[in-house]
């Protein structure tokens, strides 16, 4: 099985999941519970205990919530490469999820921020696959660490994929850069919405295939309507379906699922549709509990 080296942001999670429908400038009841969170942590996570061999490089602080986030990736099987932060704390993120399981998140990257190109272990990048996060190359912090793991991957001819974080700090970067900085991955992430932001374009069929003129595959997650893959030179997109579930506890995570998910069976070689199946599967798993891990 190819390893996959996964860097990214590593984030606690506030997650106030409503009970009911939110009641504006008042109060609501809520369950308030803390997990760990952060994309490309998540990834690393369901990826792990989902049996793949996987490196995670991040950054935390030298506080109690980054040692119980790092302690939280070896218990999945995580090969954890953090770099601790003597000044700024571990990223913390407070996540509202409705009576719906929509999510809205408020953002702290803390030690995220500060995430440096000579952080990124060498020895990782001798082969395998390389999965960046999107907020790696959107926070002008770690910006430069993000380019220098691309290249680094570039050069030792590891594969590469990118997910395109979320859209409102995607459309605040702008979608030119994004694409700049980014070409050459060979497979890239987006969601409906996210891949509005980078082409403009409403339909997610029409989306991806504006987006393999700088990708050879893209992948777009569309939440209850499943997934589509669309390969630069297909005729067709690949589609598969949601599976489903019978309550949305928490959103939070099914994107990061579905790229573990997928990856694996894509490396593997797997036909596009299983791979797609394989993310929806994963995903699905996700949303029917608090938090956007797996359960230890």
């Amino acid at each position: 099985m190819t390893r996959v080296v996964v860097v990214g942001d590593l984030m606690t999670d506030a997650v106030a999941r409503a009970r009911y429908a939110l009641a504006r400038a008042s109060d609501t009841p809520a369950v308030v519970t803390m997990h760990g969170g952060g994309s490309g942590a998540n990834i690393a996570s369901w990826l792990a205990v989902e049996g793949a061999e996987v490196a995670y490089i991040g950054r935390r602080g030298a506080d109690i919530t980054g040692r119980n986030r790092d302690m939280e990736l070896m218990g999945y099987g995580v090969d954890a490469r953090l770099v601790m932060d003597p000044e700024r704390p571990t990223g913390t993120c407070v996540v509202l999820v409705t009576h719906k399981g929509e999510r809205t998140m408020l953002s702290d990257p803390g030690a995220n921020a500060a995430l440096a190109p000579e952080d990124l272990p060498r020895d990782l990048f001798g082969g395998g696959h390389l999965h960046l996060s999107g907020y790696t190359l959107i926070n002008e912090g770690s910006r430069e660490a993000g380019l220098a793991a691309l290249d680094m991957a570039r050069r030792a001819g590891m594969s590469i994929s990118v997910d395109c974080a979320s859209a409102a700090p995607l459309e605040r970067t702008g979608a030119e850069p994004f694409l700049e900085w980014t070409g050459g991955a060979k497979l890239l992430f987006a969601n409906a919405d996210q891949a509005k932001v980078l082409t403009g374009r409403d339909d997610p069929e029409a989306a991806a295939k504006v987006l393999t003129a700088w990708f050879p595959q893209v992948v777009i997650k569309m939440n209850a309507e499943g997934a589509l893959w669309y390969g630069n030179g297909r005729p067709e997109p690949v589609r598969a379906p949601a599976e489903p579930v019978d309550r949305i506890v928490d959103g939070t995570g099914a994107g990061d699922a579905f790229c573990a998910g997928f990856l694996p069976a894509w490396l593997a070689g797997k036909p596009a549709a299983e791979s797609l199946s394989a993310g929806c599967s994963l995903a699905s798993k996700a949303i029917v509990h608090l938090g956007a891990r797996p359960r230890l």
